[in-house]
């Protein structure tokens, strides 16, 4: 669950920016570039680690909602990074109006991707509660070792 720490320090930094557009003082632009950088930090970390969990999944239903979500975090990222490369030939590293709303483009994907990040979830419950039920297992190699349901009580182990 490494994914919301970005996510969070994304929305935090387009906070700090329309508070900063919006007349807020200077720091609290700056303030806001530092936590969008911070965040990209925490993406790439993110990244890697998705990375990782594409070597395990096998291509199915799942693996297509991982590369989506991952490719919905990384368009978010790239938002972000563009909007800090802007901002870092700025004195003060403050935030225009150009670059919130990038960021606010950014922050709606990133919305999206919450949705393929609880797709997810979904998928992988229903995989593991398909996995652990009786009928699950009677069928494969668990029939050939002697595994009986609960209410089939001992008498029905083969």
């Amino acid at each position: 669950m490494l994914v919301p720490l970005p996510l969070g320090l994304f929305a935090c930094a387009t906070v700090f920016d329309v508070a900063d557009v919006t007349g807020g003082p200077a720091l609290v632009g700056t303030v806001g570039y530092w936590t969008a950088v911070g965040a990209l930090a925490a993406a790439a970390f993110v990244a890697a680690a998705g990375m990782v969990e594409l070597w395990d999944l096998p291509r199915c239903r799942t693996r297509r909602t991982v590369l989506v979500f991952h490719a919905v975090n990384l368009a978010m990222a790239l938002l972000f990074l563009v909007g800090c490369l802007v901002r870092s030939q700025v004195p003060d590293r403050g935030a225009g109006g150009g670059v919130v709303v990038l960021e606010l483009l950014a922050v709606a994907i990133g919305a999206a991707g919450v949705h393929f990040g609880a797709r997810l979830v979904w998928q992988f419950d229903e995989a593991r509660a398909e996995a652990t039920t009786f009928d699950a297992l009677r069928g494969g190699a668990a029939a050939a070792a002697g595994v009986a349901s609960p209410r089939e009580g001992p008498a029905a182990v083969r």
